[in-house]
């Protein structure tokens, strides 16, 4: 089973759609669709969110685990039909699948996240036994489902990073969290499901509705704190005779363009398997690091120091997303630029402490 053949699943056909938008957007995502969105609370949930509601979409159900920490401040400015605790609403539709209606679209982005837990069970659990039940009962009742992959799964990236593989198998994440989101991969492509859905595999996304996120943070989020508590960045040096300090690249991407993306391609019918959500671009942690000093008005002031040793076998060196698959399916946008992404986030997000949507 490929898992970039696009067949057309019988389910898309189920959403009532009024001809005059079908050109525009093939209708799924028109201002009377219900959405339900996991992970709402969360950092790219909330900016999917507030992304529909700047399309004049407001049917939308939430989820999400909000604990103790402050992500309900994200959902705070935005406009939503109801919230259901997560455990709540998977209880329900494990009952009654019909128990809070139908949906045009199921974007399930609630997961734990971190990539330094350890408590298997719990993130298996959360990440992989929700995923799969939720995609089946999305797909029973005609929904679209649009989840979040990781490009964790691609681990050191020596299997390379390339969406239109067709051996899942070969991947080997390097941390608990990339395993989880692997695991629902190859039981999408193993079921033979996984051209009907699609599964996002977010690069190094940043941008505002973070803050709750602590240690897991952007450096973008957590060096502007550094840079006003301290006056200077610190990074991690290499240890690799082949990256200099500061060098280790990454594919950053603006949050606002990785929603875009999603959402393009929950809209795009024939769209369909495992798709890398990127710039496209690899750049240094001193081009990052660089761009935010300009941004504030500051002199550059950049120190490093050692990585922890606990971490050294899994940090990746180079991550870079090709996007090819992505454009193949009409998106033609321009990515905004890494130093256009970091002046909008500091200038109008960090500084004045700002959400999306106020």
């Amino acid at each position: 089973m490929s898992d970039h053949t696009h067949a057309k699943p019988a389910h898309r056909s189920r959403t009532a759609v009024p001809a005059k938008k079908a050109p525009v957007r093939n209708g799924l995502l028109h201002e009377k669709a219900r959405i339900l969105v996991t992970g709402a609370g969360g950092f790219i949930g909330s900016a999917l969110v507030h992304a529909l509601n700047l399309r004049g979409l407001t049917q939308i159900v939430t989820t999400d685990l909000l604990g103790t920490d402050e992500k309900w401040r994200n959902l705070a400015p935005l406009a939503f039909e109801d919230y259901i605790p997560a455990g709540d609403f998977l209880a329900d539709i494990s009952r009654d699948p019909e128990s809070h209606g139908r949906f045009a679209a199921v974007f399930h982005l609630g997961a734990c996240s971190s990539t330094t837990v350890t408590d298997a069970d719990f993130v298996l659990r959360n990440n992989f036994s929700y995923t799969k039940t939720l995609c089946r009962w999305a797909l029973s009742t005609g929904a679209r489902f649009v989840y979040a992959s990781s490009a964790a799964t691609y681990g050191d990236g020596t299997a390379g990073m390339d969406d239109k593989t067709e051996d899942l198998s070969r991947l080997r994440p390097l941390n608990l969290y990339g395993y989880s989101k692997h695991l629902f991969d190859l039981h999408a492509w193993r079921e033979g499901i996984l051209p009907d859905i699609v599964g996002i595999k977010y690069f190094n996304v940043f941008g505002p509705n973070e803050y709750h996120k602590g240690d897991m943070r952007s450096l973008v989020c957590k060096a502007h704190d550094e840079i006003l508590r301290t006056g200077r960045i610190r990074l991690f040096k290499s240890h690799r005779p082949d990256y200099a300090d500061g060098c280790q690249m990454r594919d950053f991407v603006y949050v606002k363009d990785a929603v875009d993306m999603t959402l393009h391609l929950a809209e795009t019918e024939t769209a369909g398997g495992l798709y890398n959500i990127g710039s496209g671009t690899a750049r240094t942690w001193l081009d990052l690091a660089r761009a935010l000093f300009s941004a504030i008005g500051r002199e550059p002031s950049i120190e490093f120091f050692d990585m922890p040793e606990s971490i050294r076998h899994q940090y990746q060196y180079h991550t870079c997303a090709d996007i090819s698959k992505l454009r193949a399916t009409g998106y033609q946008k321009p990515v905004t630029s890494l130093e256009d992404a970091i002046r909008d986030y500091a200038v109008n997000y960090l500084a004045p402490g700002k959400r999306l949507g106020e």
